[in-house]
């Protein structure tokens, strides 16, 4: 039995897609990892509970195939704020986030970064 949950598992891997300008913050590769963990073992790996992984996977299929999205449809697609869906996913891409948080900096830790010899990581211990 495990060994089909495993399958279906991984079916839902290769199905879920991977958005590239979410870096380090994508769903997709964050579910990849976390199936990997799991089936350590593969088909092999035993599972502890059972119901639960069922109800995960279950879970996952209803967002991956946007079940409430369909069940629920919109009138418009825009938020109250009026900004479409392929505004907030530019906005949410880490390039742009990176260079909104590169603004909120103030100008002389700016250049304390600029001329200092250490990483901004360093600094901030």
């Amino acid at each position: 039995m495990a060994a089909t949950r495993y399958r279906r598992f991984l079916r839902l891997c290769e199905e879920w897609p991977v958005e590239h300008t979410k870096r380090h913050r994508d769903l997709g590769v964050f579910l990849r990892q976390r199936v990997a963990q799991a089936f350590r073992e593969g088909e092999n790996t035993q599972i502890a509970d059972p119901e639960t992984c069922d109800q995960m996977y279950e879970s996952l299929v209803r967002i991956h195939t946007n079940y409430y999205k369909n069940k629920y449809p919109r009138l418009k697609d825009t938020s109250f704020t009026g900004v479409t869906v392929e505004d907030c996913k530019m906005i949410l891409a880490t390039d742009i986030l990176k260079q909104m948080e590169d603004m909120k900096k103030g100008t002389w830790r700016k250049l304390r970064e600029k001329f200092s010899a250490k990483k901004p990581e360093e600094d901030s211990k």
